[in-house]
């Protein structure tokens, strides 16, 4: 698709966005003045990826049913076992 936006790509394009003092403040507490622009960047194309997944997986459980509880326990402790053999590869 020609039109396609991609997070992240393309020229940058000066907006203004209203935003609560306090939050602004915050970000600048954390970046200083300079940082801010690639602060929000940042945080806007995160929750692009989680507009995204979430999208998925609204049509995965429509065509599949909802994910139990046992299943993403499950699927945790699956995780787990992966990450402890990962470790325990590496300290060999």
């Amino acid at each position: 698709m020609a039109d396609e936006q991609i997070p992240g790509e393309g020229a940058t394009t000066v907006v203004s966005v209203s935003m609560h003092s306090g939050t602004i403040g915050a970000v600048r507490g954390r970046v200083g003045p300079r940082g801010v622009s690639a602060y929000i960047e940042a945080a806007v194309q995160r929750q692009i990826e989680r507009d995204n997944l979430d999208e998925l997986i609204a049509a995965a459980e429509a065509e599949h049913g909802p994910v139990t509880a046992e299943e993403i326990e499950a699927k945790r402790q699956q995780l787990a076992q992966l990450r402890d053999e990962h470790r325990g590869a590496g300290a060999a």
